[in-house]
């Protein structure tokens, strides 16, 4: 069976944080296989579980794809995280880019400015 979520989504990516004490990952491998039995490709950058003692080997048990950098991952249709994005990542947004994230943008206004550009 082959599906999309919302506006065309066919592939998830799943990067590392880079927040500063952030150990957190936003997908489990339980959500990789949802997404994957549905068809959507599963991009996740190498170590991104590890903060979550969940490791590369458990991703791809779980049918996703280890890519080696946070750019891999970010060129997928949709962007898991788990923290807003810290500036080093605004480069990766794009028009197209559907974001799923929790933002705190009263804290970080510099975050807003970069989704609304």
């Amino acid at each position: 069976m082959s599906t999309s979520l919302g506006s065309g989504v066919r592939t998830v990516g799943v990067p590392r944080e880079i927040k500063e004490s952030e150990g957190r990952v936003a997908l489990t491998p339980d959500g990789v296989r949802e997404l994957e039995r549905l068809g959507i490709n599963v991009y996740v950058e190498t170590n991104a579980g590890a903060g979550a003692a969940i490791t590369d080997a458990d991703y791809v048990a779980a049918g996703a794809d280890i890519v080696p950098n946070a750019a891999d991952a970010w060129a997928c249709d949709m962007v898991v995280k788990v923290k807003e994005p810290k500036i080093e990542e605004f480069g990766f947004m794009r028009p197209d880019l559907v974001l799923f994230t929790y933002l705190h943008l009263a804290a970080y206004p510099e975050v807003a400015k970069a989704l609304v550009a």
